[in-house]
């Protein structure tokens, strides 16, 4: 037997829905039609990907290696067989917030300029490579390092951090805060694309507690309502300004680096002119 489309579908379908028969409804087969796909799959691989000891569906370690490279095969056959990106192949850009920060208007207008042949489509994905490991975009801009395998990486500049903090609290009338400024009451920690833990404070003295939110828009919300302070970088304030929430300059705390990301794999044949340009716009400030 060997691997087909059918598997793969069927594989990230169970992932996604936790559920084999969740994953029945969504692809509109039988539970025992998709059970015995997994399994072949499970048996040509020649591993288990999936755990069904437990109550909770749950992927193995090699089920979620398998997962990414799984979604990247399908994107990219999806991709070929789409006659629209056959003409006009966009070349996608994700990233999970702020995206380039003060260089993305100015990356934007360049490109539509100077390749118009080419759709430039920068896609927010909620995912710490911005959905580059899952196949779902060419480039990625990334903050903070990360460690995935297939990716290439290289800096484009380091980025201040600043707090963010209610704008009716005690904190927002200051012109700067501390680290430790924060430490002494609830931190809010996005515990998917953000690169803020506990470890950023010194072991002596980290914050009291975190309460974890999944996203940006989560992120403020909860800093608005009081529910604690955060972390983040410069461009935060600038693309993601909210009424509820305070910025303020963070100089104790390192900045981040900001990286451009791309797979060693299927390139989009756009890719060196992004890089390029990427590279003249945020090195003219250096």
């Amino acid at each position: 037997m060997s691997i087909e489309l059918r598997h793969l579908r069927c594989f990230l379908a169970i992932a996604e829905e936790s559920s084999v028969t969740r994953a029945a409804h969504r692809l509109g087969l039988t539970q025992p039609a998709v059970s015995r796909t997994l399994a072949a799959l499970e048996r040509q691989v020649g591993t288990r990907l999936v755990d069904r000891s437990t109550h909770h569906l749950e992927l193995t370690a090699e089920g979620r290696v398998f997962r990414d490279k799984a979604a990247a095969a399908v994107a990219a056959f999806d991709d070929a067989m789409d006659p629209t990106r056959l003409r006009r192949r966009p070349l996608r850009l994700g990233h999970a917030w702020s995206a380039l920060g003060p260089y993305t208007t100015p990356l934007l207008r360049r490109w539509e300029r100077e390749h118009p042949e080419t759709p430039l489509e920068l896609l927010r994905i909620d995912d710490r490579t911005a959905g580059l490991a899952r196949g779902e975009v060419d480039a990625a801009v990334l903050r903070g390092s990360v460690e995935a395998p297939g990716l290439v990486t290289e800096l484009l500049f380091m980025e201040d951090r600043v707090a963010a903090v209610t704008s009716d609290g005690p904190l927002a009338a200051r012109a700067r805060l501390t680290l430790a400024d924060l430490a002494s009451g609830p931190v809010l920690v996005n515990e998917v694309s953000g690169v803020t833990t506990p470890a950023l404070w010194p072991a002596g003295g980290r914050p009291v507690s975190t309460v974890t939110v999944t996203n940006t828009d989560d992120w403020l919300t909860a800093i608005a309502a009081g529910r604690g302070a955060g972390v983040s970088v410069a461009s935060t304030a600038e693309l993601h300004p909210h009424p509820g929430v305070t910025y303020r300059p963070l100089p104790d705390a390192p900045p981040v680096p900001v990286l451009l990301a791309h797979r060693t794999t299927t390139a989009h044949p756009a890719l060196p002119e992004l890089l390029a340009l990427a590279r003249e716009l945020t090195r003219e400030d250096s």
